[in-house]
């Protein structure tokens, strides 16, 4: 964790004081409990199920729908942690399939239900295809999870939500916000709780992850040098869902306090401080043809060629915001956790005219993300999409 944090910026762990004031009742309330990990192998499923796994549940189950990385996360937990006497068992299942429901009649016996399945990328939503799948993954699949919870008397359930659902501008964010609306109304049958964070640095797929892929595979760093994000290690993105699924209240979401600690950083300069890791000097390219041919010769020079350019993309926010001015917060309860507190509020119509706009679109199998964008901004009116026909997929 130690060499994540120096590229980040930071010398020190967020949540490590809070993490072992809450230490005994959390060995207590994890080795007596049985809890169900969905979407266990990404990079934050991964994280949650090893801080989990470290503390003996009474029974851990993960289900996920990528096997090679479901075999990875077992080598690994075997390798760090060795074996507990608790139930712990994988299941390679897509959530939204008949198997998963099978799986859950045949049990369904948890006392803590851990959604972390996501599409999490902007560029996910330049096509009406792979979007639809995203207001499936992460508003219907996790809908349909906590009817499950509340049919078989789960005790809490808890599911990641996202900082750009805030104010979003993208709709991956905007999907995110149309969940905890779903959430909302769910927080009357069941105890819910979520947590809302910064990019969890290295974590799979993201541009960071990229930087080592790059290396690896003798190719340009391509990074934005006018966005700055905040970044969590994938072990602290483990430790805040733990603590919301165990010791948030219902509707309650949890977020990394701002401090000196948790500091904005760009991309650029990230890429600039794993270079010189790696033992190289970066190289800055006047465009993707010089860095392609660059990456030819450079790195045996000690240099590594480095496109930074500004974004102009579709969905990329210019800052991040984990709360809004109309939400309130606690931020007394816990030294390095902030809470936002949640009233039961939502409008029953729009959850209503959203589930059946987008069940026609299914049925028909036909829409346009025009269709989509104007179906967002009736649930959001004052949702912040701007289009410029630009995405990610375009790009180095």
């Amino acid at each position: 964790m130690n060499s994540i944090l120096s590229l980040i910026g930071r010398d020190q762990a967020l949540f490590s004081n809070d993490i072992d004031f809450l230490s005994k009742q959390l060995v207590h309330l994890i080795s007596t409990s049985r809890f169900l990990v969905l979407g266990a192998a990404g990079s934050i499923g991964q994280a949650v199920t090893k801080e989990i796994f470290k503390r003996k549940p009474k029974a851990l189950h993960i289900v996920d729908i990528s096997e090679n990385n479901m075999v990875e996360l077992v080598r690994d937990i075997r390798s760090s942690f060795g074996y507990i006497e608790g139930d712990f068992q994988t299941f390679a299942l897509d959530i939204g399939s008949v198997e998963y429901d099978a799986f859950i009649k045949a049990d369904g016996q948890y006392d803590y239900v851990l959604n972390l399945s996501a599409l999490k990328h902007v560029r996910s939503e330049k096509d009406p295809f792979t979007l639809m799948r995203m207001i499936d993954v992460n508003i219907f699949n996790t809908d349909k999870t906590i009817q499950q919870s509340i049919d078989n008397n789960v005790k809490k359930y808890f599911c990641v939500s996202t900082d750009k659902a805030a104010n979003p501008v993208n709709m991956m964010g905007a999907s995110k916000r149309i969940m905890e609306m779903f959430l909302m109304k769910r927080s009357k049958e069941i105890a819910i709780s979520t947590a809302r964070f910064a990019n969890v640095a290295f974590s799979d797929g993201s541009l960071l992850h990229g930087f080592n892929q790059r290396i690896q595979k003798n190719q340009p760093i391509v990074a934005p040098n006018d966005i700055k994000r905040y970044f969590v290690t994938p072990q602290e993105s483990g430790e805040l869902c733990l603590l919301s699924c165990i010791f948030g209240e219902n509707r309650d979401v949890f977020f990394p306090k701002l401090s000196e600690a948790l500091h904005l950083i760009s991309f650029a300069d990230i890429a600039v401080k794993y270079l010189k890791g790696q033992g190289y000097e970066p190289y800055l390219c006047k465009d993707e043809d010089e860095a392609r041919e660059l990456v030819k010769t450079l790195p045996a020079q000690g240099q590594w060629p480095c496109l930074f350019t500004s974004s102009d993309t579709t969905g990329e926010k210019d800052f991040e915001e984990f709360f809004t001015e109309n939400e309130v917060l606690d931020l007394n309860r816990f030294e390095n956790l902030g809470v936002i507190k949640n009233e039961a509020l939502y409008e029953q119509n729009l959850l209503t005219v959203f589930e059946d706009d987008i069940g026609k679109m299914k049925q028909e199998k036909s829409w346009s993300k025009e269709q989509i964008v104007t179906l967002f901004f009736k649930m959001i009116p004052d949702f912040g999409h701007k289009e410029t026909g630009k995405y990610l997929d375009s790009k180095m």
